[in-house]
């Protein structure tokens, strides 16, 4: 479900969101995500829709502030994994 390049993105970042590692390999990653329900989101307007449809409250926030959100890691291209355990 989650490729190479998402689960290296949580791997390498999973420390803004836990304060300790859940996962040390690729399989582990894969595990834990897919445990979570995290999703992959193709843009930033995506991330958008997807904390409106959860019923987050988003009002006054910007762009900087919804993508510095702990739950959410930047892929690097282009996309975004979320992640709400």
């Amino acid at each position: 479900m989650f490729d190479d390049a998402v689960l290296q993105c949580f791997l390498q970042k999973q420390g803004q969101l836990f304060p300790e590692d859940v996962a040390e390999t690729l399989e582990e990653a894969d595990n834990f995500l897919e445990e979570c329900m995290a999703v992959v989101v193709e843009s930033v307007k995506d991330v958008w829709d997807y904390f409106d449809e959860q019923g987050v409250d988003m009002e006054g926030a910007d762009e900087e502030e919804i993508l510095e959100a702990d739950e959410v890691f930047d892929v690097g291209d282009g996309r975004y994994l979320i992640v709400e355990c």
